[in-house]
């Protein structure tokens, strides 16, 4: 709880830590919000390519902030030349990951109500159409961010600020095989086999079920958390001994 308050003070202190969790969500509502409005209307389905757009763009925040916040906070202490001091504390590893997922996931909240409130005024989005589905759903992209996050901070860990760029790009990745704007089947042959691999093209493609039936696979919710724990254990695992592997180099060689 130390370190979710010493990363509270750091966001409260630094105005473009604050910038990031609302200019950046806005930014990308209004740009290609407006955007699917136009293909709509030129298409003349404007409700649903809308919604299937906004949807992708709202939800993808999720995962998105889920990795970017433990990637971030483990750069900010190489940056700040503060990560042998951490560890040099009582602060176990574990207790660190606990740290950045608990103020990931509180940051991750307010994006994501932040830009429901703003999809709602600009496109009368309904962020509550998927009812109680909306916890899991959510749920499940944390945790795939999280998974995404962990993987990417093994290779910080390990090969130190040489490698940074990943930190921002890492969850893109596996954007294009999360089908987030169009279905899995659009994909070439051997992009749709890679598609079933990450568990947030499960999630995207039962949000679009819901949206044009108004029912959703409960079969995909299930996948998608079974892979999704699979990853989570694994990309814990493997940051856990990257981080064993880098403290037995010297901590301070990273920074």
């Amino acid at each position: 709880m130390a370190m979710v308050q010493r990363y509270f003070y750091n966001v409260k202190h630094s105005y473009d830590r604050l910038t990031d969790m609302f200019y950046w969500p806005m930014m990308d509502l209004l740009i290609w919000g407006l955007t699917g409005l136009y293909f709509a209307k030129l298409g003349g389905d404007s409700q649903h390519a809308t919604t299937v757009l906004l949807t992708g763009i709202i939800f993808w925040i999720v995962t998105w902030r889920a990795q970017y916040e433990i990637t971030t906070n483990l750069l900010s202490e190489m940056w700040d030349r503060n990560l042998v001091n951490i560890f040099a504390s009582p602060l176990t590893v574990y207790e660190w990951i606990s740290a950045v997922t608990i103020f990931g996931g509180l940051k991750m909240i307010i994006s994501l109500l932040f830009s429901a409130g703003v999809a709602f005024l600009l496109y009368q989005y309904a962020f509550l159409q998927f009812g109680l589905w909306l916890f899991p759903i959510v749920v499940s992209l944390v945790i795939t961010g999280w998974a995404a996050g962990f993987v990417v901070a093994a290779i910080i860990i390990r090969f130190g600020m040489k490698v940074q760029t990943i930190a921002w790009a890492g969850a893109y990745l596996i954007a294009p095989f999360s089908a987030l704007y169009y279905p899995i089947s659009v994909l070439p042959d051997w992009a749709q086999k890679v598609a079933l691999i990450f568990p947030s093209s499960y999630i995207f493609e039962a949000m679009r079920q819901h949206i044009f039936t108004n029912t959703i696979s409960v079969d995909k919710i299930v996948i998608s958390f079974a892979i999704n724990l699979v990853f989570l254990v694994l990309s814990i695992c493997l940051f856990v001994l990257s981080f064993n592997k880098s403290k037995q180099m010297g901590l301070g060689r990273l920074i």
